[in-house]
């Protein structure tokens, strides 16, 4: 609903909360929480995953204590958790909630927010088959050279994913081998997601540049100091498949050839930094291109009283 000046009202159906990495949108889903009842749900393709608490700077157990969190931790690093098993998962968590309290949804991930609202395509499952065929024939050749043999194959898909991107061309190599048909074919049928056709209020907190840079550097290094070192050993004596996306979150390659002994620790410290720069660009980029007119850019410190005027509450307990 809206008012005659053409700003929504009433009290949203949940709350979502996107922006690049280390924007500030944890604290500000758990302030929200905490002051207007409601449950934190993640909605970041990391933060699922129970290998990586520090590295993918999921909320501490203390925070996790100050209001019910959702989704967080709990995937194994085996599975390859995709936007269809988080659409699924957070379908059977609204339903559980009901009415009675607020879900708020909080991440980095354009494609599980997309899947919240406008549903995701309903894509075939490649036989495991297919996929071994395809890794097999991939090992240790270059992601550019693979690429290039998708363009040879899938020209469409080939245009729409950059060269450096391993996981998604490996993806639409395999897709195309399974069904003979282009991913992007695929998504012109799609299924209305959980959250469709009701009231929401959508916030991306878009930091200053400048100063996000400066938190994302400063952010790893504190990263290193809690344990993120251990859990990257952890996970490398573990000698899962490099494709997997637990394997490919940012910090996690440099660290283990830091571990492999190929490169320094202020190397790999610089990896994941600029990793995790790049990350944040890239988020910047895909709301502004991908997402609808409805979510409101603005600052994580203007943030707090766009949420206090939606919801009409007071703004603490």
């Amino acid at each position: 609903m809206r008012s005659s000046d053409g700003q929504e009202t009433g009290r949203p159906a949940a709350i979502l909360i996107a922006g690049p990495t280390a924007s500030g949108k944890s604290a500000l889903g758990l302030r929200i929480a905490r002051a207007f009842d409601g449950t934190v749900i993640n909605t970041d393709s990391m933060q699922v995953y129970a290998d990586l608490r520090v590295l993918s700077a999921r909320p501490t157990p203390e925070e996790e204590a100050l209001a019910p969190h959702r989704l967080y931790g709990s995937v194994d690093g085996t599975v390859n958790f995709s936007v269809g098993h988080f659409q699924r998962q957070a379908a059977a968590i609204l339903s559980e909630l009901g009415t009675g309290t607020l879900p708020i949804f909080v991440g980095g991930t354009g494609l599980y927010f997309r899947s919240l609202d406008e549903g995701i395509s309903d894509l075939p499952t490649v036989p495991e088959g297919v996929r071994a065929k395809i890794r097999a024939e991939a090992e240790g050749q270059p992601t550019e050279t693979l690429h290039a043999a998708l363009a040879l194959r899938d020209p469409e898909s080939a245009r729409r994913l950059r060269p450096s991107d391993r996981m998604r061309v490996m993806r639409a190599l395999e897709m195309f081998e399974a069904t003979g048909r282009s991913i992007g074919s695929f998504h012109e049928s799609r299924e209305p997601g959980p959250l469709a056709g009701k009231p929401l209020l959508k916030i991306f907190l878009a930091a200053e540049r400048e100063s996000l840079r400066h938190r994302i550097d400063t952010r790893f290094v504190t990263m290193m100091e809690h344990g993120a070192l251990n859990e990257v050993a952890a996970l490398r004596e573990r000698r899962l498949d490099p494709l997997l996306p637990v394997m490919r979150a940012h910090g996690v390659p440099g660290l283990i050839a830091y571990l492999d002994g190929t490169i320094s620790r202020d190397g790999a410290i610089q990896r994941g930094q600029g990793d995790t720069r790049r990350y944040a660009k890239r988020q910047f980029t895909w709301f502004r291109h991908q997402m609808g007119g409805d979510w409101h850019w603005t600052t994580p410190e203007a943030a707090w009283s766009l949420v206090e005027r939606r919801l009409s509450a007071p703004a603490g307990r």
